[in-house]
């Protein structure tokens, strides 16, 4: 007797947008003057507190970029940052001052006073998924 295999789940989101940074990238992407395929995010060592986020137009897709549609904006991840970004809400905010993405972070661990660096402990690989039990 035949037993079935079970069905894989969904790969989660890497990331996911708020209303607000989708409209705004949207926008952005719609004035440019050249073709954009979408977004690439990543992370760099460097500032203060020993990283800090990065977004770049992309008009190409890499082929080891995890990519992320959601709400009609195209997300390319670059690999390196995928356990860095696991869970991570980006957001656009308009304050008094000034305006900018925001990047809700659960892996992040400090920011520095400045704003523009941040500390991130890397998720676990399984973080948010729940493993297959083995079978033989």
């Amino acid at each position: 007797m035949a037993t079935a295999r079970p069905t894989p789940r969904p790969r989660p989101k890497v990331m996911r947008l708020s209303e607000a940074a989708a409209e705004r990238i949207r926008d952005i992407i719609g004035k440019s003057e050249r073709p954009i395929a979408g977004v690439r995010v990543g992370v760099q060592n460097g500032g203060c507190a020993g990283m800090s986020y990065t977004m770049e137009y992309a008009e190409t897709i890499n082929p080891s970029d995890e990519v992320v549609d959601e709400k009609g904006v195209r997300l390319f991840i670059e690999p390196k940052a995928v356990l860095f970004l696991l869970g991570t809400e980006m957001d656009y905010r308009v304050d008094k001052f000034s305006s900018g993405f925001v990047f809700n972070n659960p892996n992040q661990t400090s920011a520095c006073g400045c704003g523009e660096s941040v500390a991130i402990t890397p998720a676990e690989p399984e973080q948010g998924v729940e493993q297959a039990p083995e079978t033989h």
